[in-house]
C-alpha cells in the first residue's frame, strides 16, 4: 500500500500539490442504490414534490460541481462533463454518476459526490412515504487517466 499523500511528515492534513503534474483526460463513474418498497416505487410518478428522479439528476450534477466545497482537501476542477443516470428496478433505484475533465488530478470524488447527493435527493423527496428507505452501495465503478492508471470494479 502506498503512503497517504493527504498528510504531511508529522501527520497533519494537507492539500496535495498537483502543480507539477501534467493535465490529462480523467473520467470516473460511481454507483449508489436507493432501496425502497414497491409502494414507494409505484408512487414516484405522482410525488407531490415533483419527479424525484429528475430532481435527483440535477442535484447530482450540481453536487459534482460543488465537490471541493464539501470535501475539505479536494481540488477545484474544471469539469468538462457530469451526468447522472437513474434506473428504476424492482427493489429500488440505481444511480450511476459520471464526471470528466482534463486536469492534473482525477474526478473520482466528483462522481462519488454526484451519486451520493442524487441518492440523498431521492430519499428527501420520498421520505414522507416511508422512513425505511435505504441508501446503499456507494462506490467507484471505474476511473481512467492519471499516474495510477485505469481502474474498473
Amino acid at each position: 500500500m502506498s503512503k497517504l499523500s493527504h498528510f504531511d511528515s508529522v501527520g497533519r492534513p494537507r492539500m496535495v500539490d498537483v502543480g507539477e503534474k501534467g493535465a490529462t483526460r480523467r473520467t470516473a463513474r460511481a454507483h449508489a442504490f436507493v432501496r425502497m418498497s414497491r409502494e414507494v416505487l409505484a408512487a414516484l410518478p405522482d410525488n407531490p414534490k415533483g419527479d424525484p428522479l429528475d430532481v435527483a439528476r440535477v442535484a447530482g450534477v450540481m453536487a459534482a460541481k460543488r465537490t471541493p466545497d464539501l470535501i475539505p482537501l479536494c481540488h477545484s476542477l474544471p469539469l468538462s462533463h457530469a451526468d447522472v443516470e437513474i434506473t428504476v428496478e424492482a427493489d429500488g433505484v440505481r444511480i450511476v454518476a459520471s464526471a470528466s475533465t482534463t486536469a492534473t488530478t482525477g474526478v473520482e470524488m466528483e462522481a462519488l459526490t454526484a451519486a451520493s447527493v442524487a441518492a440523498l435527493t431521492i430519499y428527501d423527496m420520498t421520505k414522507a412515504l416511508d422512513k425505511r428507505i435505504e441508501i446503499q452501495d456507494i462506490y467507484l465503478l471505474e476511473k481512467t487517466g492519471g499516474k495510477s492508471g485505469d481502474f474498473k470494479r
